[in-house]
């Protein structure tokens, strides 16, 4: 099992992420991230593996990814589509610098998961010091 790495770039929070996601789901389903290249690694991608959302500088969130797709973009390019459950699963905020694309990452490198009560916990703060925090990596 493999799991990816991708920038959400533009997306304010977790939060914004499921909203976006959400309409996204009701317009084109299924829900699926589209990307140019096909991951060389799908086959394992597709056994558990997750794709991990960096947010705001910090790994937040990922989603468990359930095919990796032929797709299309709205111009008819051929690109791939990484279809994604739709539950969001909060994980310990880990730092992580701007890419480009989409990188692979190992089970063992990989964030944990947090519970509700400690995303909740995190959630009553103010945006600004969420983002403070967390790029200190004390914030899960």
């Amino acid at each position: 099992m493999i799991h990816l790495l991708k920038l959400a770039v533009g997306v304010r929070d977790v939060l914004h992420l499921a909203d976006i996601q959400r309409e996204r789901a009701v317009v084109r389903p299924p829900l699926r991230h589209q990307t140019r290249s096909f991951p060389r690694r799908a086959a394992e991608l597709v056994d558990g593996g997750s794709i991990y959302w960096v947010i705001g500088g910090a790994i937040l969130a990922r989603q468990l990814v359930l095919d990796v797709i032929e797709d299309r973009w709205d111009d008819d390019t051929r690109c791939a589509g990484v279809v994604l459950d739709p539950h969001l699963v909060r994980v310990a905020a880990r730092p992580m610098r701007p890419f480009q694309g989409w990188r692979y990452l190992t089970e063992e490198d990989a964030p944990m998961d947090i519970t509700m009560s400690e995303a909740m916990r995190a959630d009553a703060l103010p945006a600004e010091m969420q983002r403070s925090l967390r790029a200190l990596a004390l914030l899960p």
